[in-house]
């Protein structure tokens, strides 16, 4: 049996994997709204930064189309509520007095994941974290057992609850 369908039918099918833009560490562009900025001129794609991002203290609700970031990810005292589309950190993670209560797409973090005083109510796709992970007075610490938080994530060095 053949199917007839149009081109862009066929385009959604065969859908190439969207580029990924690969961008260095935010004091090139002069901070994070000037990279915003930057970002809304090329159509907002997906991007990755390559050193660390430190976002502490901004006020940012979302991280929007950043999928990775190479270093530490700073977001401690922000009003951050989603990570957007990111999946990866290479280094850190510092979500500590944010409002973040899941981590969404995020499989993997490659140093310490910190989540102190924070209403996480869900690891989401979250694997592994190559440090310590420190759940500290939240409802996942008061919810699950370490058997079940090392059941889904492994964890490279300490669990604390």
């Amino acid at each position: 049996m053949k199917y007839i369908i149009t081109e862009s039918q066929y385009e959604l099918l065969t859908e190439k994997k969207r580029e990924i833009l690969q961008l260095p560490e935010i004091e090139y562009f002069g901070g994070w709204d000037a990279m915003q900025r930057f970002l809304e001129g090329r159509g907002n794609p997906l991007y990755s930064v390559m050193g660390d991002l430190d976002l502490h203290d901004t006020p940012i609700s979302s991280l929007g189309n950043l999928t990775s970031v190479g270093g530490n990810l700073y977001l401690q005292g922000t009003p951050i509520s989603s990570l957007g589309n990111l999946t990866s950190v290479g280094g850190s993670l510092d979500l500590r007095r944010t409002q973040i209560s899941s981590l969404g797409d995020l499989t993997s973090v490659g140093g310490g994941l910190y989540l102190i005083g924070t209403p996480i109510s869900s690891l989401g796709n979250l694997t592994s974290v190559g440090g310590s992970l420190d759940l500290g007075g939240t409802p996942l610490s008061r919810n699950m057992s370490v058997k079940e938080i090392r059941k889904q994530v492994e964890i490279g060095k300490k669990l604390y609850l």
